[in-house]
């Protein structure tokens, strides 16, 4: 790792450019103009930016708001950096289509060169909901012992029932799936589940109303005990992405 605080601007050069030889992730801070051609046309006043330049040709142009880059190249471009008028000038550029970033510092606080070492088989996430309920479809007993999954997706007038299927004395089981911690909304969601399938099928056997997260607020807690409905603790799946 290379760092420089308020470097001149040759000096800076000279660790850009040694930055880029060896592959490293380059990142400048300061005032500067940006100017984009390509498929269209922009030009960005004098300001303070965040500038990324990284090893796989992308280019990100950040300010002070936002996550998104307000200027941008993909990867597989080409970064150069040289002097011009007093200013130093990072060029990011690509063949097809046609497309050029040129970024004028006027001035640098920061400076720096970076070695970035990622493992090629990525991040490793929590999964979405519907990673829980494939989770839960090839692993019933998760919910419990003697849980049978009749259906998903189970259509009623409140909404459709993530789950539907039935308990080891065969009644009725609703499951409702949530990815993260979850409060009263959850389980008046489920609560109108319930009380929506009570209505379809007209009966009065029992019918067990089952919210799965990986926890509950108190309030929630308490919700769930006022309606007779329960709650299983359960952790999406991580995945690789």
């Amino acid at each position: 790792m290379r760092s420089l605080e308020t470097p001149s601007l040759r000096t800076a050069m000279t660790l850009v450019t040694e930055g880029l030889r060896t592959g490293e992730l380059v990142t400048l801070f300061g005032c500067c103009r940006v100017e984009y051609d390509g498929r269209a046309a922009s030009t960005l006043g004098s300001g303070n930016r965040h500038v990324l330049l990284k090893p796989d040709g992308t280019a990100l142009v950040h300010t002070a708001t936002g996550q998104q880059p307000v200027n941008w190249q993909p990867p597989g471009c080409t970064h150069t950096v040289a002097m011009d008028e007093g200013a130093l000038v990072v060029t990011s550029e690509r063949e097809t289509p046609a497309e050029q970033l040129t970024i004028r510092f006027e001035s640098l606080e920061h400076v720096g060169s970076f070695q970035v070492t990622d493992e090629p088989e990525g991040v490793s996430v929590v999964g979405t909901e519907a990673d829980l309920s494939d989770h839960l479809l090839e692993n019933p007993s998760l919910l419990e012992s003697g849980f049978t999954p009749l259906a998903t997706e189970r259509e009623t007038t409140a909404g459709a029932i993530d789950i539907y299927g039935t308990d080891s004395e065969g009644r009725t089981v609703v499951v409702e799936l949530k990815r993260r911690r979850v409060g009263p909304d959850a389980v008046s969601q489920l609560r109108r589940y319930v009380d929506a399938l009570h209505r379809e099928l007209h009966t009065d056997a029992e019918i067990r109303g089952i919210l799965v997260a990986p926890s509950v607020t108190g309030r929630a807690t308490s919700l769930l005990e006022e309606h007779d409905l329960e709650f299983v603790a359960l952790e999406p799946p991580s995945r690789d992405v």
